[in-house]
C-alpha cells in the first residue's frame, strides 16, 4: 500500500461529527443508560411499596382501577425487580418493553391526575424514551445478555 493510500483510509472521516472516533465505544451509551434506569425502577418501586403508596392507591383508585393496592405492590414489585434485571443486563430488552409500557401508563395517570404524585410529565417522557433506546439497541456491554458477535 502506497503511502498515498495509507493517507486516503486514514483521513477519509467525512463526518460532521466532533468526535467519531468515539463511535467505537458505541457499547457503553446502552450500558450506561442501563444502569440509570434500573436505579431508576429500583426507587420507584421502594417507593411505590413505601411511601407513596397511599397516594398511588389512591390516584388509581380515582382512574378507577380496583383492586388499587394490590396493583401498587405488584407494579412496586416489578419495577425492583426489573431494575435488578438492567443492573446485571440480565433480559433487558423484555425489561425495556415492560417498563415502557410501565412509565407510559404512569405518564397517563400523571396527566390525568398530576396533583396526587407530584412528579414531572416530562420525567415520564425521559424514561420513556431510555426504556425504548434499550428495547432497540439491547444490553450494551457488561451485561449478562451480551449480543453475540
Amino acid at each position: 500500500m502506497t503511502e498515498n493510500n495509507k493517507k486516503c483510509y486514514t483521513n477519509d472521516m467525512n463526518t460532521y461529527n466532533l468526535f467519531p472516533q468515539l463511535f467505537s465505544f458505541g457499547l457503553i451509551a446502552p450500558f450506561i443508560l442501563r444502569l440509570v434506569l434500573g436505579l431508576i425502577f429500583v426507587n420507584l418501586g421502594y417507593l411505590k411499596l413505601g411511601i407513596e403508596k397511599p397516594r398511588w392507591i389512591t390516584s388509581l383508585e380515582i382512574l378507577k382501577i380496583k383492586p388499587a393496592g394490590l396493583f401498587v405492590v405488584v407494579f412496586g414489585i416489578i419495577e425492583i425487580v426489573g431494575g435488578l434485571l438492567l443492573l446485571a443486563g440480565a433480559y433487558t430488552q423484555l425489561v425495556a418493553l415492560v417498563f415502557a409500557v410501565i412509565s407510559i401508563s404512569e405518564l397517563f395517570i400523571e396527566y390525568r391526575e398530576e396533583t396526587v404524585i407530584q412528579r414531572n410529565i416530562v420525567f415520564y417522557l425521559l424514561i420513556s424514551a431510555i426504556c425504548i433506546s434499550l428495547l432497540l439497541t439491547g444490553a450494551g456491554i457488561w451485561a449478562v445478555d451480551l449480543p453475540m458477535m
